[in-house]
Formats: C-alpha cells, structure tokens, sequence
C-alpha cells in the first residue's frame, strides 16, 4: 500500500489568525545597574535585530517585485498547435506547470454530485501501462508531485518536477490525463473517503452554513449543490459517470497552461505535443445558465454549539467591469484587508466579538457574489450581525476616507510582488490571467489600474455595491435572541478560537 492509498482526504480550511501584541514594561527604576546595563544590552540587540529582519524583509520584497517586473512571459505555441505561456528561470532546477481545462462541479449530475471531485483523486490512481501502486511509487520515487483540484466552473492540474525528472514527469502526466484506468479499487477506495469527508461536515458549522446558503442563493441551479458531494449522491456515482467526465472536461477546446522553470520554449513545445495534443478537440459539456441571488434576509439553522458562524453574501461585480478595481480597493477596506479592514476593527479589534471576519469578492463564470462571514458567542451573534450591516451601510452611503484609499492602494502594490516568490505562484498566475483575458503584459499594468482608482470611483462604486438591503445571511448555532441593543455594548463572552474556522474562499486563482 502506497501512501497516497492510506491517506485520508483532507479539508483544507483557510483560517484567518489574528496578530496579538503584547506591550513590555519598560520601567527599570528599581533595577541593580548590573541587570540595567545588560536589559540594556539585550534591548540594543532585539533592537539591532529587528532592524536586520525588517532590511531583510524590505529587501526581500524588493527583490520579488525586480522579478515581477523582469518576468518575461514568452507565447509558446507547440508544431500541433497547443499554447502556453512560459517564463524561463534556470536558477534552480525546477519546473512549474500549472493548467485548466473548462468544466468544474457545476457538470455534475443531479443526484450524482461529487462526480467532478471523485475525477481530481482518480487520475493518478493507475494509467497508461501502470497501476495505482506502481504509478504512485513512480511518483515518490522521482519526487514528481502531481495533483488535480476543481472550481465550480474549471479542472486545474498541477505538476512540480526536478528538471533532471522532467521526461518521466511528464510521461506521467501523459498518462495521467490520457488514459487513466478508473479500476474498481481505486474508485471504492476514493468513494469511501470521501463519503467520511461528506459525514464529517454534517457536524462542520462552517460546512452546514456553506450549504444553507447555496441553497437559498441558487435554489434549482448547479451552484447550488455540494460540489464534494453526498453520502447518497456520491453512491450514485458510477464508473461510466467519471469515464464519461473525463472524456468532456479533458479537451483542449478551453485549456490554459502556464509553465515557469528551467525549461526553453522548444523542450516545452515537445511536452506540449506530448502531452495536451492527444486530447479531444471538445467535449460535451452541459450548458450553465447565469443566475443571481434568489433571495434576501435571514436564515437560521438550529446547530448545538457554543458559537454562531455566520454566512453573508450579496450581488458582486464582474471581473471585466470597468468598476472592478474600485470594487476591489472598496471590499478590501469593508472586509478584504484583514486587520485593517473595517468589519475587523469594529467588531474584532474594538469589541472582541469573533476572532476573525472577512469579506471577498468572487466572479464565477455565472454569477458574481460580495460573500463574508465570521463567528461568534450565540450572545454576541445579534450585536455582531447589526455590525456588520451598520458598516456595509456606511461605507455604501459614504465611500472610504481619502485615507483608507491611499492606505489601500499602498498596501496592495506593496503586496503584489508576494504573488512572485515562487515558481508555483507565478505558473498559477499565468493560467489565472489566461482564464480571466488580461492579457500577456497584465503584470506590468496591474499596479497601474489599483492606482488609477479616483475617490469618485470608490464612492460611486461602494454605492452600487454595498446595501444592507440586499444582503443573504446565514446563522449556524443555537437561536439567536434578537434584542434591542447598541452596537457598542459589551459582548457576553470573548469567542473561542479554536472554534473560529474563517471561511472557505472560493477555488479561484487571485490575479487581482
């Protein structure tokens, strides 16, 4: 048994920890001189360190955006035809490929969700001339990393592979995608973990939110159903369903690769040829029509818990609206910009009612959400609810300050070189602005649109977005005692948190 065979699926959770500080008391009048001059000497060198770390912070920022801004992406397109974007980097012996294919959960058929989840645990589980052990070995013998995940709407697949290994990586990779063998073993073994995955988050708060609002924001809608699936449904899962999958999603009518490492164009050309040519043209794909938020207010659903999760959403905005970028500056100073968002200083940082909260901004290909959440002590739940609700409406009604924008705009050119610090990061950028139509030079120019956001534009585009009347919200947890309260009353209890999971963001690559 390999160790892909014994290990259990996982659900990885993206958790937002709060930063604590802690102030030192820096009397020393009653301190011997000796204990003076060495708390003295000790204080000089944190001081002197920290100095060195910040240099070397600043630096290394410097130095990722020097690669950001001298990452030169070639347009590599193989004698048969298949694109992809490349930036050349021999510095270390490494190779990044990263690619999507049109087609995610939202093919799944009524009453067979799972079946595009089931797909991404599949593929490297026996093709070609190998089976599942001796595919799996291949992989850890070589340290060949390869693994398929899926969006509502997208495929993605991931390859990492030592340039020396590059051939054999990218055998398996042919394989993989070309002909896998769906045995019967395989697919049991895989349908068993993930129908405990399936049983774990019927007890998971963050989990039961997460559908409740699926299904009240997209009632008869493909959006609307569990993408892992169900215990049942993915029992209804056969193996003419994940071999029919397959042969519709893995096409190069919609592909999108990027590639980033030691590698030239005309050794990629050949992987290419290798390893997309073979693939179908197209597929059959089931058409996806767009839909909108069914409905508005709140929705509770009785859960024994000490603590409420608590699910927002409301009408988004495109990603190729001219107002984006403002949409974008706007949600990070609502809720976006974790410790120096609004939602986080009033309801975390001035009153300690949840350990984290949070806003973003998804575009799926139908349908576009401002989402969020946060959780909270069941006594708290109504204070923070009204919180949340007083902000998203102030900000509408007002706009941000002219010093949350530039503070803003700052902090998101500053950061932007961060998404440039590794192969991986980079490779899954150059599929994201592929999927998203940016065009080849957008590294160049994003920084360009963040600053070219006016205070009009955030003020207009804060009032298009931001009503506490359109808002879709979720409660998880015991019933809430709804009571006539200011949102400056002190809350019943700090939360726990360890119970605070954050929210799970959507399975999108973040080129903003």
């Amino acid at each position: 048994m390999t160790r892909r065979q014994a290990m259990p699926i996982r659900q990885i959770q993206t958790s937002r920890v709060p930063i604590h500080q802690t102030a030192k008391d820096a009397t020393m009048h009653n301190r011997p001189a000796r204990a003076q001059a060495l708390a003295n000497q000790t204080e000089g060198t944190a001081r002197a360190l920290v100095i060195l770390l910040g240099l070397f912070a600043s630096l290394f920022v410097l130095f990722s955006w020097g690669q950001a801004r001298a990452t030169e992406i070639q347009r590599v397109v193989s004698d048969k035809g298949i694109e992809a974007w490349l930036v050349e980097d021999h510095t270390v012996p490494i190779i990044a490929v990263d690619f999507s294919f049109t087609g995610g959960s939202a093919q799944d058929t009524p009453g067979k969700e799972g079946t595009v989840s089931m797909l991404t645990s599949l593929l490297d589980e026996g093709a070609g001339d190998m089976d599942s052990p001796t595919f799996q070995t291949a992989l850890e013998d070589n340290a060949i990393k390869l693994s398929f995940s899926a969006s509502r709407d997208r495929f993605y697949g991931s390859l990492r592979t030592l340039t020396p290994n590059r051939q054999i990586a990218f055998d398996l990779l042919s394989k993989s995608l070309q002909s896998p063998h769906f045995d019967a073993e395989p697919i049991e073994r895989m349908r068993a973990q993930w129908i405990v995955s399936a049983k774990r988050k019927l007890t998971d708060p963050d989990s039961i939110a997460g559908r409740a609002m699926r299904e009240a924001a997209f009632p008869d809608h493909p959006y609307g159903l569990d993408s892992d699936g169900s215990e049942a449904s993915l029992a209804n899962v056969t193996r003419d369903d994940i071999t029919a999958m397959h042969k519709n999603i893995m096409t190069r009518d919609g592909l999108f690769i990027g590639v980033v490492g030691a590698i030239d164009a005309d050794s990629l050309k050949a992987m290419l040829d290798q390893v997309f040519a073979p693939l179908p043209e197209t597929g059959t794909l089931a058409p996806i029509s767009d839909v909108t938020i069914a409905t508005t207010g709140e929705q509770h659903v009785d859960f024994a818990t000490p603590q409420t999760s608590i699910s927002f959403m409301m009408p988004g905005i495109k990603r190729n609206d001219k107002d984006f970028y403002a949409a974008y500056l706007v949600n990070h100073i609502l809720g976006g910009g974790s410790f120096s968002s609004r939602l986080y200083e009033e309801i975390r940082e001035k009153r300690g009612l949840a350990y984290s909260v949070y806003s973003y901004l998804s575009d799926y290909d139908h349908a576009q959400i401002l989402a969020g959440g946060m959780a909270t002590r069941t006594g708290n739940a109504d204070q923070a609810l009204m919180l949340v609700k007083q902000e998203i409406q102030r900000l509408g009604n007002e706009g941000p300050t002219e010093e949350e924008l530039a503070d803003t705009k700052k902090f998101l050119i500053g950061n932007y070189p961060l998404r440039f610090d590794s192969s991986s990061k980079i490779s899954r950028q150059l599929v994201g602005i592929q999927e998203e139509g940016l065009g080849i030079d957008y590294f160049d120019k994003r920084n360009s649109y963040i600053e070219g956001v006016t205070m009009e534009d955030a003020k207009r585009v804060a009032k298009r977005l931001l009503d506490p009347s359109k808002l879709l919200i979720i409660t998880v947890g015991q019933q809430i005692k709804h009571a006539a309260i200011s949102p400056n009353q002190q809350p019943s209890a700090v939360p726990t948190p360890a119970n605070d999971n954050g929210g799970k963001k959507p399975a999108k690559v973040a080129t903003n």
